[in-house]
């Protein structure tokens, strides 16, 4: 068995293309796995340390505030079809899977072009550009929200959830563990803040604006803080209490998650599936400055269902750590939040993906 699995730009695709791989290769151990990600991104980087050969296009995404640059951005999409034709002829693929992404859109149009065939797997509860431009020649398109069907042909589509980090899961004994690892309390709330692997601005402002109420509550908080931003709030400009553990990354969110009786986060897809799973209470924070909206559109898919709380970008300095300090001390909401995200939770998704696979490559034996 030969695939590529094309796509990336950020974490949110890279994790699950990483996990559908090993989903595959735990079933097929002879299969040959081939990335194809942007230059200069992300999945360059991860794709090999996860153990997998990638090849990078020079592909960028449209500039729609600067109609101009879209010159060179038209240039490199169609140099990058031309690389994406000699990958497909060269590694002669049985199967091409698209995670999103700018890399995914020559890639799959490539494949689709010498009637290879084509499985999408959409993270988001509102489709990406590239995703519906793909999702007619597709096979099959595996979604992780209900109601993709305004996207996508009804007939294609299998929710299958977003494939998650593997080692995920929460037990009394790695709270313990958490306890110690990060040198916690067990005696008081824990409130995790997470940004994404590059950190949330204007996550990290609500903290600094709100260290007084922090201290005097004696809520303590676990707070990777990105790489960009730790410097600067590490430095003595910000006393921060000691009950605030600032973190550069966080190595161990297993530890992290069993720890934490409340989280907040951005609403990146992949990390709202890793929620649904553990039956974590979260505030989301939707990005602003992702494509058309995304975060907004996954976090108010949570809100309709009371499974999550969602605070606007603009009103988080002002209203996010006040609320966040409320909602931690009261049980009876944190109850009911964890009880009803636990029910979206959508478990072994790589596992159903390749089962989708599976389907696909006997129909075209």
């Amino acid at each position: 068995m030969k695939i590529i699995i094309s796509g990336g730009g950020t974490g949110g695709h890279i994790f699950p293309a990483i996990s559908i791989a090993n989903a595959i290769k735990a079933k097929y151990p002879d299969a040959e796995i081939l990335f194809v990600g942007a230059e200069n991104r992300m999945e360059m980087e991860r794709v090999p340390a996860a153990g997998y050969k990638i090849v990078g296009l020079p592909v960028a995404g449209f500039d729609r505030k600067n109609l101009f640059k879209n010159i060179s951005v038209l240039w490199k999409l169609n140099k990058s079809m031309s690389l994406a034709r000699k990958i497909i002829n060269d590694f002669q693929p049985d199967m091409a899977i698209g995670v999103g992404g700018y890399a995914s859109g020559p890639l799959l149009k490539a494949a689709a072009q010498k009637r290879i065939p084509t499985l999408l797997q959409e993270q988001n509860s509102y489709a990406g550009v590239t995703n519906k431009l793909l999702a007619q020649k597709a096979a099959k398109i595996c979604v992780a929200y209900e109601g993709m069907e305004q996207f996508f042909p009804v007939e294609k589509i299998v929710l299958t959830g977003n494939p998650v980090r593997q080692d995920l899961v929460c037990t009394e004994e790695k709270r313990k563990e958490g306890y110690t690892f990060f040198n916690l309390n067990p005696h008081k709330k824990t409130i995790l803040v997470v940004g994404g692997s590059l950190g949330a601005g204007r996550i990290n402002e609500s903290i600094l604006a709100s260290l007084k109420e922090i201290e005097e509550s004696g809520v303590q908080f676990i707070w990777q803080t990105g790489k960009y931003y730790y410097k600067d709030i590490v430095s003595p400009a910000h006393r921060l209490p000691c009950t605030v553990h600032p973190l550069e990354f966080i190595s161990r969110m297993d530890l992290a998650y069993s720890t934490a009786d409340l989280i907040i986060s951005r609403a990146g897809a992949g990390s709202i599936s890793e929620f649904c799973l553990l039956g974590k209470p979260v505030i989301l924070v939707p990005s602003p400055n992702v494509a058309e909206d995304h975060q907004t559109k996954n976090a108010q898919a949570l809100v309709k269902k009371n499974a999550a709380i969602m605070i606007a970008d603009k009103d988080a300095v002002e209203k996010l750590i006040p609320e966040a300090l409320k909602v931690v001390q009261d049980e009876a909401q944190l109850k009911e939040l964890s009880e009803n995200i636990l029910t979206l939770a959508l478990p072994n998704s790589a596992n159903k993906i390749v089962d989708e696979i599976e389907e696909i490559l006997k129909k075209n034996d």
